[in-house]
């Protein structure tokens, strides 16, 4: 066997190193997950009718591939993450694209030959416009197209099958959709090493929620390993060894097994308080989306729920929830919890999470435009009714209500004002135990916490909004995805900056993805925070990895990482 060759850094914007992405030790032999491109057959077309027929029973075979990846990430994330796959739902139902391929039947086209035109078209189309974001929608078009063409032909599946005979693999990707995120299965997929990614993206975010190890951004190289080179990687540390020795195969078992006797203690404690080794204590709550996931996290150990994603009870329906129906779906949370607190943020739509029944304009970059509380103040009766929902919880059960997307003082006081409407109108006072935060999601709002200190209960930091927006990477786009690392100098000074503003005035949470990495969240105590939320399945690992912490050796290194060069020189 040869010697083990960890491989070099990649070739990509902004990474330096393979970054870890999803925690969890996996030894396997590697299996490319790239599909192979499908060809249209030169097959004569059969009568139009059955043409047709074919067509539609293709879409509706892969709109229910869709859908179930769809219902599986909004089990394990809540329905706001469930979201992006609905604009390849929304393509498959385009009646342009669907009625321009019926026009190739009729013209007696073959439905395979007929359906590749008309999506190519339409891609084509899309590729044309000056608008960036609605140009990328073209590699959505061509997703789906190539998804539905591979019904029609009857070959391998869009994805391959995981289910396959032998070990457990390691699959190796450029990157994954979010599609294929979700509908790995764990039991047949040891792990996951893509070129490329962010530990920001939805996949990664998925591929955590379903405890699939993961490292990322390990360059364009690691697509030339062949089919059966045996990989070790760590999503913990980022470690990734191709063709390993004997010698480091037994090294990551053995640190495997260690990593299971530590989750099983982790659960055996999950129900305990998290306190570090010297006397800290920080609380460790859950994001939701629903009251189901409610229920998980106090299973699991959740000291609260730190964020409730409202937008559950607002997409995918045609028309706003009322006060009533809001009430309840929060109400159910509360329970859920037996007397836990439950931190609601107010609707954080617009960019990409737009709602059909709300009259927006077209945006040309939607992430920098009408979202969160900014859309919510242009629609107060939006605002209104829910935060009437929630003031009438807040009388019965511990509330905390937070605000999205803040920049300036002066919509937090806007803001601040239709919560004070809202409880006049309820009537029965200030509810007891109501207290009032904001999600710390925009640089400005960082460097300017202290403005913010004196109308506030708390800070919420949503460390993956404000690391996209820091660096100036959306985590979605795979171009520059990589650059969007929560770990970097500059991100870790905001979130300084917001500690340092807060003092012991106000307490300081993170919400983001980054609180569930047991290395960003001893950083993350060291520079003040006092309160984790994380997905309802890493609660018990997350208790336990602020148990190992010493607070004060904490923030000296948390202060090291202020002044380094880039997010691997913090890890090491």
């Amino acid at each position: 066997t040869p010697a083990s060759r960890p491989l070099s850094a990649p070739e990509l914007p902004g990474s330096g190193a393979p970054l870890p992405a999803s925690p969890g030790i996996a030894v396997g032999p590697a299996r490319s997950d790239a599909a192979a491109p499908v060809a249209v057959p030169d097959a004569p077309a059969g009568d139009p009718a059955d043409e047709r027929a074919r067509l539609d029973a293709a879409i509706a075979t892969v709109t229910s591939e869709i859908r179930a990846g769809r219902a599986a990430a909004a089990a394990e994330l809540g329905p706001a993450e469930a979201a992006i796959f609905d604009a390849h739902l929304l393509l498959l139902d385009d009646p342009e694209l669907v009625e321009d391929a019926g026009a190739g039947i009729g013209d007696g086209a073959a439905a395979e030959r007929a359906w590749s035109d008309a999506a190519e078209r339409a891609a084509a189309a899309f590729d044309a416009l000056p608008d960036p974001y609605l140009a990328a929608r073209a590699a959505d078009v061509r997703a789906v197209g190539d998804q539905v063409l591979r019904v029609l032909v009857g070959g391998a599946a869009d994805i391959p099958d995981d289910h396959a005979d032998g070990p457990p693999a390691v699959l190796v990707a450029a990157d994954l959709t979010p599609a294929r995120a979700a509908a790995l299965d764990p039991a047949r997929v040891a792990g996951v090493v893509l070129a490329g990614g962010s530990p920001t993206a939805h996949s990664a975010i998925l591929l955590r929620a379903r405890g699939v190890p993961a490292v990322l951004g390990a360059g364009a190289q690691v697509l030339e390993v062949p089919d059966g080179t045996l990989i070790a990687l760590d999503g913990t540390t980022g470690e990734l060894v191709v063709d390993p020795t004997p010698d480091t195969v037994a090294v990551f078992r053995e640190r495997a097994a260690a990593q299971a006797v530590r989750d099983r203690e982790a659960r055996e404690r999950s129900a305990a308080p998290a306190v570090t080794r010297d006397g800290v204590t920080v609380l460790v709550g859950a994001n939701v989306g629903s009251p189901a996931e409610a229920t998980a996290a106090v299973a699991g150990g959740a000291d609260l729920v730190g964020l409730v994603r409202t937008e559950f009870l607002f997409l995918g329906r045609a028309a706003a929830p009322d006060v009533d129906e809001q009430e309840a779906a929060y109400r159910a949370v509360a329970i859920a919890l037996g007397g836990k607190r439950i931190t609601l943020r107010t609707l954080d739509v617009g960019g990409d999470k737009p709602l059909p029944y709300l009259p927006l304009p077209a945006e040309a970059n939607p992430y920098l435009g009408l979202r969160g509380i900014r859309l919510a103040t242009a629609f107060p009766d939006l605002l209104a009714d829910q935060l009437l929902a929630a003031v009438r919880v807040a009388h019965d059960a511990p509330v905390s209500l937070m605000f999205p997307m803040i920049t300036t003082l002066d919509e937090l006081v806007v803001a601040r004002r239709a919560l004070d409407a809202a409880i006049a109108r309820e009537g029965r006072g200030t509810p007891p135990g109501l207290e009032v935060g904001i999600m710390v999601e925009v640089p400005a709002a960082a460097l300017k916490a202290a403005a913010f200190v004196p109308h506030v209960d708390f800070f919420s930091i949503g460390t993956n909004d404000l690391t996209q927006y820091a660096l100036a990477a959306e985590r979605g786009n795979p171009a520059v995805a990589a650059l969007a690392d929560p770990l970097d100098p500059g991100v870790l000074r905001l979130v300084d900056a917001v500690c340092r503003a807060a003092g012991e005035r106000v307490l300081v949470a993170v919400c983001g993805e980054a609180a569930a990495d047991p290395l960003a969240a001893e950083l993350l105590v060291g520079l003040g925070v006092r309160e984790l939320s994380v997905a309802p399945p890493a609660v018990a690992g997350v208790k336990q990895a602020v148990r190992d912490v010493d607070a004060a050796q904490a923030a000296a290194r948390a202060t090291a990482a202020l002044t380094a060069s880039g997010p691997a020189d913090v890890r090491h």
